[in-house]
């Protein structure tokens, strides 16, 4: 997939549904540690790691970086859920916590394809007001994300082919209809390090600790590229047997992406979505954090 279009790597670019929410206070890193599915306390201020937030049985309900800048103040940088919905359900849980959760509405997502001028994996470089850089990429396919007050320009293209780097890289961008409906383990989200096993209870931490022990993880993502727009929640088929669900999908202007939840193990046969033939690929590697 080496001849895919990229944008010009000094063009900054707006991205569109990234939104940030910010938990501080006193008990911001107990808050986080006992409801996300990461491991905060692993985190030293400066970093940032894959994290989500789960249904008690274990299905995602949005995913999100989750950066620390002190144990009093963290920031999610959501891209897909609703973000105004997300933030007033976690309030439901704050009860007596010394926390405040926030929906930012002054400060805004941009990326550039390019590498960050300081920040690196997991570190990310925080420059006050203004504003925060984070290296959402890889050696191969290099990234920029900012967080700061002004909006950049729109620019569609570009906006997509992000979105199709996460794809190819195993990063899911649920739509709402997914919302609720995968585990953790069904999302390979052990690829990119963002859920934890052996920390303390969590919302769903039970199935996801039972399915890894047990070793009942049976399905996981593959990446099926087309000729045509596939969406979210179409079966995938071989022949006349349902084999799996896409998740996630997009269109970089060159190729049709998606994200399908299939068994780990089945035969090699052809794949089709909605009468399409479509063919896997493999899943790329460095985007763990």
């Amino acid at each position: 997939m080496d001849d895919n279009p990229q944008p010009m790597a000094d063009t900054v670019f707006r991205l569109p549904g990234h939104r940030l929410i910010t938990l501080e206070g006193r008990d911001a890193a107990a808050f986080a540690q006992a409801q996300f599915m990461n491991d905060v306390a692993l985190l030293e201020p400066g970093q940032w790691q894959w994290s989500g937030w789960l249904t008690p049985k274990g299905r995602v309900i949005a995913l999100f970086a989750l950066l620390k800048r002190s144990d009093e103040d963290l920031w999610l940088v959501v891209p897909d859920a609703d973000a105004t919905a997300l933030t007033a359900a976690l309030q439901r849980f704050v009860f007596r916590s010394k926390v405040r959760i926030q929906l930012r509405g002054d400060l805004h997502a941009s990326g550039r394809f390019a590498m960050p001028a300081r920040a690196a994996g997991a570190t990310f470089a925080d420059d006050g007001d203004a504003g925060m850089e984070l290296d959402f990429g890889t050696a191969m396919a290099p990234r920029t994300l900012r967080l700061a007050s002004g909006e950049a320009a729109v620019d569609e293209a570009a906006a997509a082919r992000w979105q199709a780097v996460d794809l190819e890289h195993g990063l899911p961008r649920l739509p709402a209809s997914q919302v609720e409906h995968w585990t953790p383990q069904q999302l390979s989200l052990d690829r990119l390090r963002a859920f934890s096993v052996k920390k303390g209870c969590y919302p769903g931490q039970e199935i996801v600790a039972r399915t890894h022990f047990l070793g009942q993880a049976k399905r996981g993502l593959v990446l099926l590229l087309g000729d045509a727009a596939m969406d979210a929640g179409q079966d995938v088929t071989a022949g006349d047997v349902a084999m799996g669900k896409l998740v996630a999908a997009g269109f970089d202007g060159a190729r049709h992406h998606a994200l399908g939840v299939l068994p780990l193990e089945r035969d090699a046969t052809a794949l089709e979505v909605g009468g399409m033939k479509v063919v896997e690929h493999a899943l790329r590697d460095g985007l763990a954090r």
